[in-house]
């Protein structure tokens, strides 16, 4: 069985907080979330961890990330260029936004020839999450359009600080995904219950435990191919559209819709959380320092 390769999508960092400012001591010896992350995969048997970056704060993410893990694990950085696009397509006249997430994933594939997973660098998963996957990962070693996600459940992904977006899944009998469609405005009401807005202006409840996305994936190489093929189709769809962006679940949804890859649902029974709003920050430190005292993490992890 292979070992499955770990991919961090980091590359939204600077233009997000300008500069890596965000990469901030929030556990009880000065961890970023993102060390939990790489914590976790390490325990659950990932053999090597990507990240995927901008150039433009290499020097600093190598001096100040990636040396505390390059003794642990084996690490690769990979870079998400605006121009590194299919053959014949050539970056459209004023766009500076980066491609997306799936774009950034396909970064990655010169240095990938196993199964992966791929997060958000600066989201909590949970140990379980990282087990579930790697485990699932492993069991994929000789297949080909066989993924998975890890599932939250949507009541344990929510901010206290204000509404948060979320795609919710849907789930077959099976346990495996049928779509994935992005709810905005999603929080929990004075009675208890989880409700958003949708497209009509209609409140409709969520399910305590309904699945929803954290971008939590798991794939075979094959899915580097498939990103290819739909890039290049949504390029020259989207070629007037200087917002476009190519999403991961905009790949997924298309793969399973069109009946050519399977996606298993995984469930977890950890608790998701980021630092969403400025306000969230003391909440993610009292849980780090809470899961800490109880044992689930060392208090100082590297």
């Amino acid at each position: 069985m292979k070992q499955p390769t770990l991919i961090v999508l980091a590359a939204g960092m600077g233009s997000r907080y300008g500069g890596l400012k965000q990469l901030d001591g929030v556990g009880p010896a000065g961890e970023t979330i993102m060390d939990y992350s790489i914590f976790d995969a390490i325990r659950a048997g990932f053999g090597k961890v990507v990240f995927v970056i901008r150039r433009t704060f290499e020097q600093e993410f190598r001096e100040k990330i990636i040396s505390k893990y390059e003794h642990k694990i084996p690490v690769e950085v990979v870079f998400q260029d605006l121009d590194k696009l299919p053959e014949g397509f050539s970056v459209p006249e004023g766009r500076e936004k980066p491609w997306g997430t799936n774009h950034a994933v396909m970064m990655a594939a010169e240095v990938v020839n196993e199964p992966f997973a791929v997060i958000n660098a600066d989201d909590f998963y949970g140990r379980h999450g990282f087990a579930a996957l790697a485990d699932k990962l492993r069991s994929f070693s000789d297949s080909t359009n066989k993924y998975c996600m890890v599932g939250y459940r949507v009541g344990n992904t929510l901010s206290e600080s204000g509404t948060v977006a979320r795609g919710v899944c849907e789930v077959d009998d099976k346990g495996f995904l049928t779509g994935v469609v992005e709810r905005t405005a999603i929080a929990r009401r004075a009675d208890g219950q989880i409700a958003f807005t949708d497209e009509a202006g209609k409140e409709q409840v969520l399910a305590e435990n309904t699945p929803v996305s954290m971008n939590m994936w798991g794939f075979t190489p094959d899915y580097f191919e498939h990103s290819e093929k739909l890039f290049c189709h949504f390029l020259t769809e989207q070629k007037a559209n200087p917002k476009f962006e190519y999403y991961i679940p905009l790949v997924v949804n298309h793969l399973v819709s069109a009946g050519t890859s399977t996606v298993e649902v995984l469930d977890t029974p950890d608790s998701w959380f980021g630092v969403t709003y400025a306000e969230d920050r003391p909440d993610v430190v009292a849980k780090l320092a809470a899961l800490a005292s109880t044992g689930a993490y060392p208090e100082k992890l590297f």
